[in-house]
C-alpha cells in the first residue's frame, strides 16, 4: 500500500491540511501526519526529507504558511515529489507570501503548488500520481472525478 506523508509547519495548519487527509483516506491510502518547522525543528526536517523514501512514503504533501519553506526544503533533500500547500496563516501577507514561497523554486528543486489553502487539491494530485503506478488508486480516482463531475 502507497503512503502519503503530510507535514506542516505548525498545529495551527491542521485544520487546512485536514482536507487533504480527508481526501487521500476516500481513495484509501495510508496517511502520516505529522509537524516538521523548517524553522523550528530544522534537524527533524533534515532526517525525515533524507529517509521518507527509505519509509515507504511515495508523495509528500507540505503546507507551510508565512515565509513557507518547508515545501522547497524537503524537495531539495527528497527523492520524492512533493505537493506544496500555501496556507494563509497569522503571519502572512494575504497568504502571497506563501504562495510565492513555494512556486518561485529555482531549476532543479521542483514542487507541485496548489492554490492557497488547496489542500484537498493536494491531495487529489498525490492520488493521481500514485495512481500511475497502481491501478487500485487509479481507479479510485477514475470513480472520483466521475462522482464530481455529476455534482
Amino acid at each position: 500500500m502507497s503512503k502519503v506523508a503530510i507535514v506542516m509547519g505548525s498545529t495551527s495548519d491542521l485544520p487546512v491540511m485536514q482536507e487533504a487527509v480527508d481526501i487521500l483516506k476516500g481513495f484509501d491510502l495510508e496517511v502520516m501526519v505529522d509537524i516538521i518547522s523548517a524553522h523550528r525543528t530544522p534537524e527533524k526536517l533534515f532526517e525525515f526529507g533524507k529517509t521518507a523514501h527509505t519509509e515507504g512514503f511515495s508523495v509528500i504533501i507540505a503546507g507551510a504558511g508565512g515565509a513557507a519553506h518547508l515545501p522547497g526544503m524537503l524537495a531539495s533533500l527528497s527523492p520524492l515529489p512533493v505537493i506544496g500547500v500555501p496556507i494563509k496563516s497569522s503571519n502572512s501577507i494575504d497568504g502571497w507570501d506563501s504562495v510565492l514561497s513555494i512556486l518561485q523554486m529555482p531549476g532543479g528543486v521542483p514542487v507541485a503548488t496548489v492554490a492557497l489553502n488547496g489542500a484537498k487539491n493536494a491531495g487529489i494530485l498525490a492520488a493521481q500520481i500514485i495512481g500511475c503506478q497502481d491501478s487500485c488508486v487509479l481507479d479510485k480516482v477514475v470513480l472520483y472525478k466521475k462522482v464530481s463531475k455529476k455534482k
